[in-house]
């Protein structure tokens, strides 16, 4: 370990976030990106919309060919985030994204600007998402030593929170000044910022790769899924977040169209529901450290997941009126708490649990599976729409919630009282000593 990061800690004995400036640059870096995704997330189906009269059938395929490569290629960036530098992956992807992204204002100024160019920019700008997040995502256990990454992750949830919100709002202000178009030169912008602060990363931990020759890229794939598979505590985790997501995916496939239509709360209501959900990730993520030592992870985990789906309930009970757009704000801000929470301890967990060379692959394999859940959610909630109405597909989703919390109760994970910190003290007793053995785990 650095001898900075030994001779400064905190008043009560354990390190600080403060005393790794790779750190630092890392999560500066990434919030800036996050925050100029979100103005283009607001400017491009205004971009095909307004200046190309873009079809309904149009605007589905730019947001088919943003999602896309989240699912097809989550499990073959996870081998190249394992195999190359992660540093250099996260550079060069945002490097490679400012240059796409401005490619749509100058077709704009040479009058050229067209769908396919709007799709193709649309897709690239994905698989470099898909890239760079293998690599920014498993670069976190590196960057700090074991009992920050806790910290770390709640702390780069955190800042996603505010500048995801920030980002979102600030476009559609920019949009409305300066035009769709030349908005995507702020993000243009971010990712040279972003490339900048990666490229001045510095870590205090050893990305170590096993010896021998290097595997095929189905055989590389194989082997991070199948350390998730035989893990007995990353296997739940893993399964239990892809469960989560094709829930959640039935629920906000309607969510605003709900509010929107059936409830009649317009721009402003939903406006305010989804104001509460950015301030209510940003404490959850603030807290979720302090949480997971005051209850241990296991606990913040179920906790999390049970309020999901009471704090869905009174979407389905609500009615017009302020009083029920009040109440649909305080569930809305509770359950962002909670689940943010709970996301970034199970994203601790697995890189706590993980070994350094397989980070990526792990990592890709739980972002393949909630991408998969993802996309089913759509088709199954417009087929329950479909056929019993869109409140329907909300109870739907709502009761299937429930599933990730049976998942959590049944798995050792529950068993959890602190966080591993890449010591078996903090495992369940039943699964310490095969781990400590080195069985049902693959190296």
């Amino acid at each position: 370990m650095p001898a900075h990061v030994d001779s400064a800690q905190q008043q009560d004995g354990r390190p600080s976030l403060r005393d790794h400036p790779g750190f630092r640059a890392y999560w500066l870096g990434e919030a800036a990106a996050l925050a100029g995704s979100s103005v283009s997330a607001v400017a491009l189906p205004v971009i095909a919309a307004l200046e190309l009269d873009a079809s309904p059938g149009q605007v589905s395929a730019l947001a088919s060919a943003a999602m896309a490569p989240g699912f097809l290629l989550a499990l073959p960036a996870g081998v190249v985030g394992d195999r190359c530098s992660k540093k250099r992956l996260m550079v060069s992807t945002d490097l490679a994204a400012a240059a796409v992204v401005a490619v749509v204002p100058a077709c704009w100024a040479a009058s050229a600007l067209t769908m396919p160019v709007l799709y193709c920019v649309t897709l690239l700008l994905g698989v470099l998402t898909v890239l760079h997040q293998a690599a920014a995502i498993a670069i976190v256990p590196e960057l700090v030593v074991p009992e920050l990454v806790p910290d770390a992750n709640a702390r780069v949830m955190a800042a996603f929170a505010v500048a995801g919100s920030a980002g979102t709002y600030c476009g559609t202000a920019a949009v409305n000044l300066l035009g769709a178009v030349r908005c995507l030169l702020l993000d243009s912008a971010s990712y040279l910022i972003s490339a900048w602060c990666a490229s001045r990363i510095s870590t205090v931990g050893v990305d170590q790769r096993p010896a021998g020759p290097r595997l095929g890229m189905i055989t590389s794939i194989r082997e991070g899924m199948a350390h998730v598979l035989r893990d007995p505590l990353q296997r739940p985790l893993v399964l239990t977040m892809a469960c989560h997501a094709f829930a959640e995916g039935i629920v906000t496939t309607y969510f605003a169209y709900y509010l929107l239509t059936e409830l009649d709360y317009g721009d402003i209501g939903l406006g305010l529901v989804l104001g509460a959900v950015g301030v209510g990730s940003f404490i959850g993520a603030l807290f979720a450290s302090r949480m997971v030592r005051r209850l241990g992870p296991g606990m913040v985990l179920l906790v999390g997941f049970v309020a999901y789906p009471i704090c869905g309930i009174p979407l389905l009970l609500a009615r017009s009126g302020h009083g029920w757009l009040i109440t649909l704000v305080a569930a809305s801000a509770v359950k962002a708490v909670a689940v943010t929470a709970a996301a970034s301890t199970q994203r601790s967990l697995r890189q706590q649990l993980c070994p350094s060379h397989l980070q990526s692959r792990v990592q890709q394999t739980s972002v393949w599976l909630v991408a998969g859940a993802r996309l089913l959610a759509t088709l199954v909630a417009g087929a329950v729409a479909a056929v019993v109405g869109v409140w329907a597909a909300l109870l739907t989703g709502t009761v299937l919630l429930l599933s990730p919390v049976a998942l959590l109760w049944v798995s050792p994970v529950r068993q959890l009282k602190v966080m591993p910190g890449g010591a078996t003290r903090a495992l369940p007793a039943q699964i310490s000593r095969p781990m400590e053995e080195g069985g049902d785990r693959v190296h």
